[in-house]
């Protein structure tokens, strides 16, 4: 059951309401496989010897999670 909020000065406007019907849908464990993908190909990288690409796909590894924790807490919590 999502939580009213019954105060209209912290209401989401239509973009996130949307963005967040949308994200609900996908399951956690993508985000998770693509920071975990994310790292693995850093790794390959690294290895063959391309230092800048395997540093900036290793990168993405921290914005995955913060995905997969945004889409936790909409599953959780729901918006207003």
């Amino acid at each position: 059951m999502a939580k009213q909020n019954n105060n209209p000065e912290h209401s989401e406007g239509p973009v996130a309401k949307a963005i967040e019907e949308q994200t609900a849908k996908l399951p956690s464990d993508i985000f998770l496989w693509s920071a975990l993908g994310s790292m693995a190909v850093s790794l390959y990288l690294q290895t063959q010897g391309d230092r800048d690409r395997s540093l900036f796909v290793g990168q993405w590894a921290a914005p995955f999670l913060l995905l997969g924790l945004y889409n936790k807490i909409v599953k959780l919590e729901g918006h207003d």
